[in-house]
């Protein structure tokens, strides 16, 4: 399964047209600004319907634009088609020509793992950031993990505006407790299953990690720590025991949206030390491990979106990360016009030049 092509209008900077994505491997070259990461960007959107900038949808419109789209057509695959478009704020999908009624329709049609600069901070962000990354790594393999999260989200976010609620209004605690009493079965019960599912994917997720790491920078045993918020069996009675400060801080204090994960290595905190390459490479290495864990549990294969991941290896280092990459459908690149992407060319790639939004 790949992209055969794209067409976008009113995208960021670019051409309102459609471009022909036929190939297995096809590089993207051009000066910075010009609009290669744009390109990238359009087709995760069309994957996801999201931006892998973490940015609003209203931001990927032109400027000076209010309605924007991105459309995919697919060779190798039940659905040929996905378009999806703003229109006065409101996001839709369609899938073959019919709306879709979930966005994670979308999640089996291209699944697409993209490397990019803001994947720092799944190592040196906060915590939020890395439980981000090893939910997605979850919801592409997992359906079910991802409405269990979904439902854990509704209930934490219910409960947090009760107790929100009590703590600026001073409620008195009978009814508010009467109201968490009600609440806190469901969050106890989806919380368990997100945090069995997450310990289990992270020791696997490791097992793959730790070998790529090694083979890539020669440094052994890496590896992913998951540390869940909850270390009691007995949920409910944890949280019981936490009700009251919770209740004057007006906050969930502890469960899976608290949880951490480390990036160990025997057995400390590796990002406290390492240099910044180091961490560069940990975030690169990160998503080949999560497309190899992607099609260890589906046996497909992924699109690789790659931006600028080359950039700042020295030679040696571009080698053993290309030769780690996982197995792919298709993959992009984006290059600068003076890195030495011809090495990597085989005979059937696709090369577009890039400027001011314009692909020739």
């Amino acid at each position: 399964m790949f992209f055969s092509s794209l067409r976008t209008a009113s995208f960021r900077n670019l051409a309102d047209t459609e471009i022909i994505t036929g190939a297995k491997d096809v590089f993207l070259v051009g000066e910075n600004g010009q609009g290669k990461t744009n390109f990238l960007e359009a087709l995760y959107f069309c994957a996801y319907a999201s931006s892998f900038r973490a940015v609003r949808d209203a931001e990927m419109a032109r400027n000076g634009e209010k309605n924007f789209s991105a459309e995919i057509k697919l060779s190798d695959s039940i659905n040929d088609q996905v378009l999806v478009k703003s229109e006065n704020g409101k996001k839709t999908v369609f899938i073959n020509g019919k709306r879709a009624e979930d966005r994670k329709e979308l999640l089996s049609i291209a699944p697409s793992i993209v490397f990019c600069h803001e994947d720092m901070e799944f190592v040196s962000g906060n915590h939020e950031k890395r439980r981000w990354f090893f939910d997605q790594t979850l919801s592409l393999y997992d359906p079910v993990y991802l409405e269990d999260f979904r439902r854990f989200r509704r209930v934490l976010k219910t409960r947090n505006t009760v107790l929100r609620d009590h703590a600026q209004q001073k409620h008195q605690s009978d009814g508010v407790e009467s109201v968490l009493d009600a609440l806190d079965p469901q969050f106890a019960l989806y919380g368990l299953k997100l945090m069995e599912k997450r310990e289990t994917a992270a020791r696997d997720f490791s097992g793959i990690f730790s070998t790529l790491y090694e083979e890539v920078s020669g440094i052994s045993d890496i590896t992913v720590r998951y540390i869940p918020s909850w270390k009691s069996d007995n949920f409910p009675a944890h949280l019981q025991e936490r009700r009251a400060a919770e209740m004057a801080a007006g906050l969930s204090l502890s469960g899976p949206h608290r949880d951490r994960y480390q990036f160990a290595h025997n057995g400390a905190d590796f990002t406290v030390k390492a240099s910044t390459g180091q961490k560069r490479l940990l975030a690169l290495l990160l998503r080949t491990a999560q497309a190899r864990r992607y099609s260890q549990e589906t046996r497909l294969n992924p699109i690789l979106l790659l931006d600028d991941v080359l950039l700042e290896m020295d030679g040696e280092k571009r080698r053993k990360f290309l030769s780690a990459l996982p197995s792919y459908d298709q993959a992009f690149y984006t290059f600068l016009p003076e890195e030495p992407y011809q090495r990597y060319k085989k005979v059937d790639t696709l090369i577009y030049n890039v400027k001011e939004g314009n692909l020739f």
